[in-house]
């Protein structure tokens, strides 16, 4: 007896040894499957939720179908084990094993999901899930109701919509509700299945379990059972769940036509479902042709869901047909009249329709829908994130209106109150402070932006444009060229940062200034504003050719470009090509009849290269017309008159200019040039006749030709002041004009010298003149 035991003990070692051995050997072959399956769970997790049930799945494959355990024999084998009667078989230890690393590396995932949404769920309204904010018991009845309602749409797929949201399917508020006979029947016939599934061996009943795992398990976090979802009924979510589906039809039917009674009947069902379910598809791809199209569709299976109504409009909204889309938006507010959003797009679109007024009532509606700010009392208050932008579209609408500045303020900040992180009302403000004329608070705003959002270009961009309001130009070009890092093809800063390196006068930043212009007109080659700016860099670098060349192209983009046709005419005027500048001035005038400098560059033209002084005096005179105290065009008439030898005309005309002026010394050069001539000729004149008043005998005339000569010697060419404009900047935040001015140089110094050197050998010459007609 005792050797008999002690060859079981041995035989008993030997065998666990080798068991243990054979184990060792087996575990690459073990544990690489369960590796791959984590890894590939990971993978699908981060696609979808739903990928992380896929570890629900093979811990119920692992059991019941890989080692063939039924729930009796589980619930047998826990009872031995806790009475001491029965150690745990090495198998069923490897497999609780197996279960404890899925399980291990599922609640892994799980945290990681959890940090990526910075433990924070998404934020749905009662819109999105009415029954997830819905009391007792209806949140309870209508969550179980809708799970014979998704069991209905995967056995009967006829009405199927796109979206399931809000009032979709009615809340079941009491038990008395008829529908409860569909989530009894439906738990029923789920219970008996799972029963049947875990009771029973055999390969039928393995089939029906990984039947049911494939529906009940992807459908769970869809479900509401852990946390509530943005839905009432989602069809994508019966994407995998329609796999376990097909598998237990499919095993239903096996079983139905292996009998010889039902053979017929059943392949006759099986062809209208395979017919009928063809044909469905295929109908319901015309319905996803286009968004307009698929709304349409869902709208003739739930006409109580203002969100369908809504994306109808938005559809319409895109396709700019605004009448259609505002009766869309309209039926929406009546079937859901608290619907915030509803409201706001009727604002949007009336807004669309320049129909202010009614735009803010609508906008009002929808203020007055969101949570209301009690005094003395906490209490916290889910808002959706697209809600708060009432604030900001009521505010970007009222703020048109001049006197309603802070009323706008106002909304901005109160939008920033419910949301301290509210970016875009941030930056709105920022814009709204610069219209008020308070660069500094815009400043602030437009930092307390970035500290939300760095990589935002458009946000440095606005921050120059605020620094040069401050009068910071340095700061102001240091923004641009962040904005530039981060975005290079930003259009508005390439060409607002080319614009104040080309002010800036530095010639070391014309070279970036012209490549940055460059870069702008290849971003948008139809805006004439690139390449006039253009042609003012190259005639401040001397480049005539080149200047003449991106000017024509600025005119040709847009014929009736102010600037570029100034200073094209400018520019021939300063490379002695002024014949050239008149047909160019003239379609200046064609276009801005009132262009003042236009206007004077013309005169000037038509006077010294033309010599037509009728013409010329036009020009001056509308100049006076337009604007009497304008003191170029004043003093240019004046040199008119001189040239008419209406002597006493130009004196008084000099006179008035120079009152409008006093601190002109040219205006007063000319002047005396006028007076000394007068007196000249009232000189010969006086010598020209006797004492008596009668004739002298043998009298001569002084020759015009003479007078002309000196009157030539002695003029002295006008001072041209042009103010040009250098081109126009329509920002995505403000619209500013750049005038720069080109000016026409002062005679210098030596070229005075040598007039008044003229002028005192033209009075010599006329000494002479009197002396020869008193016969000396």
């Amino acid at each position: 007896y005792r050797l008999t035991d002690v060859l079981e003990h041995e035989l008993s070692w030997v065998n666990t040894h080798f068991l243990r051995c054979a184990a060792v050997q087996q575990l690459p072959r073990l544990w690489t499957p369960i590796a791959v399956t984590v890894c590939l769970v990971a993978v699908a997790t981060l696609c979808k939720e739903q990928g992380i049930t896929v570890v629900g799945i093979c811990c119920v494959y692992e059991v019941f179908i890989a080692q063939g355990y039924t729930l009796p024999m589980l619930l047998d084998a826990a009872m031995q084990i806790l009475r001491g009667k029965w150690s745990i078989p090495y198998s069923m230890l490897q497999t609780l094993l197996k279960l404890i690393v899925l399980m291990f590396s599922t609640l892994l995932l799980v945290v990681v999901r959890v940090q990526v949404i910075q433990s924070q769920l998404p934020v749905f309204t009662r819109f999105d899930n009415p029954a997830a904010v819905s009391p007792s018991p209806a949140r309870q009845l209508t969550f179980n109701y809708l799970l014979p309602v998704n069991a209905w749409l995967l056995l009967n797929p006829s009405e199927l919509c796109c979206d399931w949201t809000m009032g979709t399917i009615p809340l079941v508020e009491s038990f008395l509700d008829i529908r409860n006979i569909a989530t009894i029947t439906f738990f029923c016939f789920l219970g008996s299945l799972i029963v049947f599934s875990l009771r029973y061996p055999g390969d039928s009943s393995k089939t029906v379990l990984m039947a049911l795992c494939l529906i009940v398990l992807p459908f769970i976090p869809a479900s509401n059972l852990f946390f509530p979802v943005g839905f009432v009924v989602a069809e994508r979510v019966l994407y995998v769940p329609s796999m376990g589906f097909c598998i237990l039809i499919a095993h239903g039917w096996k079983r139905l036509s292996n009998k010889s009674v039902l053979r017929k009947l059943s392949w006759i069902c099986l062809s209208v479902v395979l017919f009928t379910h063809a044909l469905k598809t295929l109908h319901r791809n015309w319905d996803w042709e286009s968004e307009y199209t698929l709304f349409m569709s869902a709208l003739k299976v739930n006409k109580n869901n203002a969100k369908l109504w809504n994306n109808v409009g938005h559809a319409l909204e895109n396709e700019k047909n605004f009448e259609r889309a505002l009766r869309f938006f309209i039926q929406a507010t009546q079937v859901q009249p608290d619907d915030i959003g509803a409201h706001m797009n009727v604002g949007r679109t009336y807004k669309n329709l320049n129909k202010t007024k009614e735009a803010e009532e609508s906008y009002m509606i929808a203020k007055s829908l969101m949570p209301q700010i009690i005094p003395g009392k906490k209490y916290a208050a889910r808002v959706a994130p697209n809600h708060l932008n009432v604030y900001i579209n009521l505010a970007n609408l009222i703020r048109a209106n001049e006197s309603r500045l802070e009323e706008a303020d106002q909304l901005y900040r109160q939008a920033i109150s419910m949301r301290p992180d509210f970016k875009q009302a941030y930056i709105s403000r920022g814009e709204l402070l610069l219209k008020m004329n308070k660069p500094v608070k815009a400043k602030e705003a437009y930092l307390r932006a970035l500290e939300l959002d760095r990589t935002n270009a458009d946000l440095w961009y606005n921050l120059a444009i605020v620094y040069i309001e401050l009068k910071d130009p340095t700061e102001a070009l240091k923004n641009f060229n962040q904005a530039l890092e981060l975005n290079p093809k930003h259009k508005l800063a390439l060409f607002n940062s080319a614009l104040l390196m080309q002010e800036s006068g530095d010639p070391m930043l014309r070279p970036e200034a012209k490549k940055r212009l460059l870069s702008y007109v290849k971003e948008e080659p139809q805006d004439a504003n690139g390449y006039f700016n253009l042609g003012m860099l190259a005639m401040d670098d001397k480049k005539d050719a080149e200047a003449e060349s991106w000017m024509k192209k600025a005119i040709k983009l847009q014929p009736g470009f102010r600037s570029a046709l100034f200073n094209l005419a400018l520019l021939y005027s300063q490379t002695a090509k002024e014949l050239m500048a008149l047909p160019v001035l003239e379609e200046l005038l064609r276009y801005y009849p009132d262009h003042t400098k236009g206007l004077i560059l013309k005169g000037d033209i038509l006077m010294n290269q033309k010599k037509d002084i009728s013409g010329a005096k036009k020009c001056f005179e509308k100049i006076l017309e337009m604007d009497p105290n304008n003191v170029q065009g004043k003093h240019n008439l004046c040199v008119v008159y001189f040239e008419e030898r209406d002597l006493i005309k130009a004196e008084k005309c000099l006179v008035e200019t120079l009152v409008l002026a006093p601190h002109e010394e040219y205006i007063q050069h000319h002047l005396n040039i006028v007076r000394s001539k007068i007196s000249l000729l009232s000189a010969a004149e006086q010598s020209t006749f006797p004492a008596d008043g009668t004739a002298a005998v043998g009298e001569k005339k002084i020759p015009f030709e003479n007078l002309k000569e000196v009157r030539n010697e002695q003029k002295t060419t006008q001072t041209l002041n042009s103010n040009i404009n250098k081109g126009q900047s329509n920002s995505k935040k403000r619209t500013e004009k750049n005038n720069t001015d080109k000016e026409t140089k002062k005679k210098s110094t030596k070229e005075i010298k040598d007039i008044e050197k003229k002028r005192v050998a033209a009075l010599k010459r006329l000494e002479e003149i009197e002396r020869i007609l008193n016969g000396e």
